[in-house]
């Protein structure tokens, strides 16, 4: 409701958004036990106050200072979550527990950005204060070196540019055990959503970090070295997902997918949302775009006049997916149907999908990651095709 008034200026849909945040949103601020904070109070009091922020809203000193003291309670409670690792590095927790690690958090580290951007801390034993920033970064390193692959011969299956959903260490002495997975099909293949995520994600964080001044950054090695590990792992990433995802840029639910070898050069074609084999996953597209294209825009604005223009192929393959994510057959135009984008997959192995036919392929549904990714990267391309301010997290 939030990005549909962002997009079209009707205050009918502001005044919903901000009615189901106060009415809804209270106890996912100090929600323990999950890893989306960045996801779903970015998305509503985050929103609310970057409207603000930009002068698209006016609000009253108490609504401003109620959304970022949402804002900084949230950042505090996700960055709780934490579990300590040898070597300087550290994450977030999934929902699973303190062994698991997510490549989804790395998107929720918005919530640790923007807290501490708003000057707050999180406070632990005899009054320790402990730094969101601090844990955004290791949180962010630990996730480049263990969820992302590199080529480097780290285990049999390792292909550069390749992403595990979920990373398994021992929590009595901090050492990786083994790549796992929830909603791919195998540990060894990539679940495309979860790569996806590690490519905004990172492209999100490598914004908000160089908007912060080099004191901030310099206990943490500061901002060469921290870009360096970013940049490295969402281009490889990003890099991935376009070799191993359909011609028009849509990719099939997981990258080691059984069904896909029955599809003959299916990366060599456009995407099949009706065949009888294996889902696409519109979802992962409608996230991956908006990266796609955060990373091109990110790279081209770099002072050195090596990276002129070199981001231009993610740009262009980013447009290219929304492009054919707002044509049918994956937008939704049936007045009937309340979804936006459709052959969006939330989670297969658990059978949760909808599927219309014998085959047991599920398509034609949508979901809250894909309807609301595709507004977010739709308003993303407006705000640049129109060379309004910058779409931002953060402040």
């Amino acid at each position: 409701m939030i990005l549909q008034f962002d997009a079209t200026d009707d205050e009918h849909y502001l005044r919903m958004g901000k009615s189901y945040t106060v009415d809804r949103m209270a106890k996912h601020l100090t929600h323990t036990g999950v890893h989306d904070h960045g996801f779903n109070n970015i998305s509503t009091y985050g929103n609310l106050l970057r409207l603000a922020e930009e002068g698209r809203i006016l609000i009253s000193n108490w609504e401003r200072h109620f959304y970022e003291l949402a804002l900084r309670v949230s950042g505090a409670v996700q960055a709780s979550r934490w579990t300590e690792l040898p070597n300087g590095l550290g994450y977030i927790q999934s929902f699973n527990g303190p062994h698991s690690l997510f490549a989804d958090t790395l998107r929720s580290l918005r919530s640790l950005a923007l807290s501490h951007q708003l000057g707050h801390v999180l406070m632990g034993e005899n009054d320790i204060e402990i730094s969101l920033l601090e844990r955004l970064i290791k949180h962010a390193k630990t996730t480049a070196e263990y969820i992302v692959y590199y080529g480097n011969n780290r285990d049999s299956f390792d292909i550069p540019g390749r992403v595990i959903h979920e990373a398994i260490f021992n929590t009595a002495d901090g050492c990786f055990r083994c790549p796992n997975t929830q909603q791919g099909f195998s540990p060894f293949t990539t679940w495309t959503r979860g790569l996806a995520w590690i490519i905004t994600g990172f492209a999100e964080e490598l914004e908000f970090i160089q908007s912060l001044d080099d004191s901030e950054l310099e206990p943490y090695g500061g901002l060469n070295e921290i870009e360096e590990f970013m940049l490295k792992a969402c281009m490889i990433s990003a890099d991935f997902y376009i070799e191993n995802s359909a011609f028009d840029g849509i990719p099939y639910w997981d990258t080691g997918a059984p069904g896909l070898e029955k599809l003959g050069a299916w990366n060599k074609k456009p995407s099949e949302p009706f065949n009888h084999h294996e889902p696409v996953d519109s979802s992962a597209a409608a996230i991956a775009c908006q990266g796609l294209m955060r990373l091109g825009h990110y790279i081209n604005s770099g002072e050195d006049n090596n990276r002129v223009n070199k981001g231009n192929k993610y740009i262009d393959k980013g447009l290219e997916i929304l492009r054919v994510l707002f044509t049918e057959p994956y937008i939704s135009k049936a007045e009937t149907h309340q979804g936006l984008l459709l052959h969006s997959i939330y989670h297969k192995p658990n059978g949760w999908d909808y599927c219309p036919d014998k085959d047991g392929v599920p398509r034609g549904e949508s979901s809250m990651w894909g309807d609301y990714h595709l507004r977010e990267a739709a308003l993303y391309a407006q705000r640049l095709i129109e060379n309004r301010p910058y779409y931002k997290f953060f402040i």
